[in-house]
C-alpha cells in the first residue's frame, strides 16, 4: 500500500492510500450521494474534469460490470472512504482498482469523506489534487478550470441505433456527453435514434427531417457552449424537442435565459423535485453544478422545482414544442419515478401533449 494525499486549493491536506493509476491529477472536487451506482458514476461523461468523491462509505463491493457502462470514463480522480478489493457479484468483470488503472484514473481511499463533504458544503465546490507528495506551490490547483469538455467527450461520428420492434419515430440525439440509457429508453419506445456529435449544425439536423430532437446531458459550464446554444436557437419551434441536464441549460440559454453556478451542485440519486402543475413530488437522480435562473426564461414556464432549495428543475415551452428537465429520467440505477417523460416526448412527436 502506498500513501497518497488529497490537497485542497486552500491548502488543507487529507492523507489516504493510493489505488488505481499511479499518477498525479488536478480537478474540481465534487461529491455524489448515491448509495449504489458507482459504475454508472464512473462512466458518466458529465463528470469530465472532476475528482469525484463518494459520500457512501463502501465502494467496489460488486466490482466493475462493463455491461452497465453509461459512456466513457472521464473523471480526473476518485476518492472513497473504504475500497472493497474483493468484489462479490456474478456479473463482475474486474475489480475497481483494475478498472481505474485501465482508464489512467488515480484513486485514493482511507480518506475522511464525511469531513470533506462538510468542507465542500460550507465552502462550495473547490479544486483539489491527488498526489504522492504535498506540493509547495498550490497555484496549479488554484487556477484549474473545467473548460472545453463538451466537444472533448462528444462522439466524433454519427451512429444509428434501430428501434426495438416496429419503428414509430426517428429521433436525432445531440451528444453533449450522452448517457447510453437515453438511447435505450427511446429505442424501447419504438424510436430509431441517430446520435450526432455536439458540433452538428441545425441545418444538418433539419435536413434529415427527424420526428424529434433530443438534447443530452453533459459536463461543464453551459454558457461556454456558444455554438451549441445558437444551433438550439435555430431548432426551437421547428421540431419537437426534449432536453436533459445540460440540454435543459443550453435550451434555456437559447431561449434568452441565464444560468449560474451552484455552491456545491446536486449529485446523487435522492433529489426531491416538485411538479408545479400538480401535487406530485418525485425522487430523482441528478448530476450538475449549474442551474437555470427560471425567472429569466420568458419563452417558457417553469414546470419543476427542487424541493430542497427551490432551484429550477424543468421548463415547458408550449409555443416551441419543447420541454426540458434538469434531472435524469433515464437514470439506470434509479430512481425511475420520472421515466414517464420519455412517453411525454413520444406523445409530443405524435402531435399530442398540451403541456398540462
Amino acid at each position: 500500500m502506498k500513501k497518497g494525499y488529497l490537497i485542497l486549493q486552500d491548502g488543507q491536506v487529507f492523507e489516504g492510500v493510493r489505488f488505481g493509476a499511479e499518477t498525479d491529477t488536478v480537478g474540481e472536487l465534487v461529491f455524489t450521494t448515491g448509495m449504489c451506482g458507482y459504475v454508472e458514476t464512473l462512466t458518466d461523461p458529465s463528470y469530465a474534469g472532476q475528482i469525484v468523491m463518494q459520500t457512501y462509505p463502501l465502494i467496489g463491493n460488486y466490482g466493475i460490470i462493463r455491461e452497465d457502462f453509461e459512456g466513457a470514463c472521464c473523471v480526473k480522480g476518485y476518492v472513497v472512504r473504504e475500497y472493497c478489493d474483493t468484489p462479490s457479484n456474478f456479473r463482475t468483470d474486474c475489480d475497481l482498482d483494475t478498472y481505474l488503472k485501465e482508464q489512467g484514473v488515480p484513486g485514493l481511499f482511507g480518506v475522511d469523506t464525511r469531513e470533506l463533504t462538510r468542507i465542500i458544503r460550507e465552502h462550495g465546490v473547490m479544486n483539489a489534487a491527488i498526489c504522492d507528495e504535498i506540493p509547495a506551490d498550490l497555484t496549479p490547483i488554484e487556477t484549474y478550470a473545467v473548460t472545453g469538455v463538451v466537444e472533448a467527450v462528444s462522439c466524433k461520428e454519427s451512429s444509428v441505433h434501430p428501434a426495438e420492434g416496429e419503428e414509430r419515430f426517428r429521433v436525432s440525439l445531440l451528444d453533449y456527453g450522452a448517457k447510453r440509457n437515453i438511447v435505450r429508453e427511446l429505442q424501447k419506445r419504438g424510436c430509431t435514434v441517430t446520435v450526432l456529435p455536439a458540433t452538428t449544425s441545425a441545418e444538418e439536423i433539419l435536413a434529415a427531417d427527424p420526428d424529434g430532437v433530443m438534447l443530452s446531458n453533459g459536463p461543464g459550464d453551459p454558457a461556454e457552449n456558444t455554438y451549441q446554444i445558437e444551433q438550439i436557437r435555430k431548432l426551437l419551434g421547428k421540431v419537437p424537442m426534449f432536453g436533459i441536464c445540460l440540454g435543459h441549460q443550453l435550451t434555456a440559454l437559447a431561449a434568452g435565459g441565464s444560468t449560474y453556478k451552484l455552491k456545491y451542485g446536486h449529485r446523487g440519486v435522492n433529489q426531491p423535485v416538485r411538479d408545479l402543475n400538480g401535487v406530485r413530488t418525485y425522487i430523482t437522480s441528478q448530476n450538475h453544478g449549474y442551474a437555470v435562473d427560471g425567472d429569466t426564461v420568458k419563452l417558457g414556464k417553469v414546470r419543476f422545482v427542487n424541493a430542497n432549495d427551490g432551484t429550477c428543475e424543468g421548463i415547458d415551452y408550449p409555443e416551441l414544442k419543447a420541454f426540458t428537465v434538469q434531472f435524469h429520467p433515464e437514470a439506470c440505477t434509479g430512481p425511475k419515478d420520472t421515466s414517464f417523460l420519455f412517453d411525454r416526448f413520444v406523445d409530443l412527436m405524435k402531435g399530442g401533449d398540451k403541456f398540462e
